[in-house]
């Protein structure tokens, strides 16, 4: 599963199909139509992915290219969390996503560059310009910090499908901005889209951890 617009070379990590086929397959999937979001079905042994797919949630409608970027880092950190599927429910769900990641790799195309590791940084910049240089002198304390979050997960993501050594300038300077001043905003932390440091103690309840 790569980009399907002549990127594979340079995500240059993409998992086989014939691997994730083998140990996903055969098992009632739910309705991809349905409205339910792919964060809130997460089985909770794979609880630390939630946040991933919720950004993915959050930035499809500005870049689905980049939030299909998000899900496939999900499933790859989901695949190597419980690699068997032997978690209750994760086969199940592991299906359910590499079916949607099947169809979002054909559906999906970048906006803004013309690879994945390009289009990533540059949606990562915009990001930034737009909602934390700008919006750190319009928004609440709690926007900014759900912001952070957001932002933080994509910095992980992001690093994941660029090869270290394309990471331009820009975006390690509006990353090391992000590290810097996200602490002032963590005790306005967003549970939703919780995905930084120590978890409080009310996170690791299944209840709450599987509706990340």
């Amino acid at each position: 599963m790569a980009s399907s617009s002549g990127t594979k070379g340079d995500l240059g990590r993409t998992p086989s199909k014939r691997m994730t086929r083998a140990q996903t397959m055969m098992l009632e999937i739910p309705n991809e139509e349905s409205s339910t979001a792919d964060s809130e079905l997460v089985p909770s042994s794979l609880a630390p992915i939630a946040p991933i797919l919720r950004v993915a949630n959050e930035v499809e409608k500005d870049n689905p290219r980049v939030a299909y970027l998000c899900r496939f880092h999900a499933f790859e950190k989901a695949h190597k969390m419980d690699p068997t599927s032997s978690g209750r429910g994760v086969r199940q769900f592991k299906t359910y996503l590499l079916h949607r990641l099947e169809r979002e790799e054909e559906e999906t195309r970048p906006k803004l560059a013309k690879t994945d590791p390009r289009e990533i940084q540059m949606y990562y910049q915009q990001f930034y310009l737009k909602n934390i240089a700008e919006g750190q002198y319009t928004k609440k304390p709690e926007e900014m910090a759900k912001i952070y979050q957001i932002a933080t997960v994509l910095y992980d993501v992001l690093r994941t499908v660029v090869p270290a050594a394309r990471v331009d300038d820009e975006t390690e300077k509006y990353a090391k901005e992000v590290e810097k001043n996200r602490e002032q905003f963590e005790h306005y932390n967003i549970l939703p889209l919780y995905a930084v440091g120590v978890k409080p103690a009310i996170m690791e309840l299944p209840e709450v951890s599987t509706r990340l």
